[in-house]
Formats: structure tokens, sequence, C-alpha cells
């Protein structure tokens, strides 16, 4: 098995996104199903992109017959912009690649015409402030 690293591009394959707005910015949040990760952090849309150091993620990928599941333990403590005392707007989207390379594109919300991921309209999902021990 190759070694699960942090990678650039998972996105030309099949890849599960999250991101996560911060005042100021988002993060986003790629994971393969090999194992493979990336994190970046942008100040604005698709603006100032930088890749904040944090812990590996643990990704985990299960396929039953047409049924295919992506799990991720994200460390988000070494993310000191997300403020942990209001609401987290996030957006889940994937992108599933065919056994023919095409690919299909898939989001909580596509407030365009074409896929946009990083559309701020596509943070349509809100979380209430995370619990902190």
């Amino acid at each position: 098995m190759a070694e699960r690293s942090r990678r650039d591009g998972l996105w030309e394959h099949t890849c599960c996104e999250a991101f996560i707005e911060f005042e100021g910015g988002y993060y986003e949040f790629n994971l393969s199903p090999s194992g493979d990760w990336a994190v970046y952090q942008f100040t604005g849309y698709r603006a100032g992109a930088c890749s904040p150091e944090i812990a590996a993620p643990v990704v985990q990928a299960h396929r039953n017959g047409d049924l295919w599941q992506l799990q991720a333990f994200i460390d988000l403590s070494d993310l000191p912009l997300l403020r942990h005392e209001q609401p987290w707007r996030m957006g889940l989207s994937a992108v599933l690649e065919t056994k023919d390379g095409e690919k299909t594109y898939w989001a909580l919300a596509h407030p365009s015409d074409k896929p946009d991921f990083h559309h701020p309209d596509s943070f349509a999902l809100v979380l209430p402030a995370p619990e902190l021990p």
C-alpha cells in the first residue's frame, strides 16, 4: 500500500471536500479514498491560498456494492481562525470519477451553472457552535 500523505490535485479524481468558513476566509479539506489529503486556507473567494500545517487526518474509505463511504477524523485545533463561539457555515461536496474517467460533481448546493464548490452560497450547511472540552 502506498504511503498516505498530503497531496495537491486530489479533486482531479474521486475526492470528498469540506469547506468551513471563518471571518475573512475559509478552509478547504480534500480527502481521497486512498487516504491522501490536503488542506488549504483562503482569504476570499479562491484568493490568497496557502496550505496551513495541521496533523494528518485519518481517512477511511469503505465500499460495499454501489455504496461508497468515506470517514475522516480531522484535528481542527491547529486552525486558530475557526471561532468556536459562533455557528459554522460549511460546504460538503464530492468529485466522483467513473471507471472510464468521466467526473460527476455533487454538493449540498450548486448556486451557479457550473459546479463551483468555492462559491459562498455553496456553504449551505450551518452547524451550531462546537462544544469544547
